[in-house]
């Protein structure tokens, strides 16, 4: 961006894009680059839907460093589809496996094509594409935390795929 393009305006309600000295995905580059931070979020993050996710956390100890090789390892969490709401488990090798496995349990089916996490000043972006079969859809996540970054995109994947059945 040239000094000239720096209008109030430009400053005041930056694009999304601007957040990350990375690109991002290349199917949601140009909407990034060219959309408000809010308008981009408020598509492809939705705050509601009938999916939420409550309490989340690997419920295993402590593993001593000398055992390698991917592992599975034990998550709950507390989900709510629409105004069911229940605890969940699931083994599974990371969260974003064990979430996945959780909501395929409780009938919400987001299988993930694509997956691309982007640092930034504050926090994480976790863009995903993901399908119910029927349907496909990108979603994003932010968080300071980068797994909870990919949790809420699984959610706003699930969430966006939902809206639009």
């Amino acid at each position: 961006m040239s000094i000239t393009s720096l209008t109030p305006s430009a400053l005041a309600d930056p694009t999304f894009a601007a957040r990350f000295r990375g690109l991002v995905p290349r199917a949601l580059r140009e909407e990034a680059e060219s959309t408000p931070d809010s308008a981009f979020l408020a598509r492809y993050a939705p705050s509601s839907g009938p999916l939420r996710l409550g309490q989340w956390q690997c419920v295993d100890a402590e593993r001593p460093a000398s055992r390698l090789g991917a592992q599975a390892r034990n998550y709950q969490a507390t989900i709510a589809v629409g105004d069911r709401i229940g605890t969940s488990t699931a083994a599974a090798c990371g969260p974003v496996a064990a979430l996945t496995t959780m909501l395929y349990d409780r009938g919400v089916s987001v299988e993930i094509s694509a997956f691309h996490q982007l640092p930034a000043p504050g926090g994480t972006a976790t863009f995903l594409r993901g399908t119910d079969g029927a349907g496909e859809a990108w979603a994003v996540g932010w968080s300071e935390d980068a797994t909870e970054s990919a949790l809420r995109a699984v959610v706003a994947c699930a969430n966006r795929l939902a809206a639009d059945a």
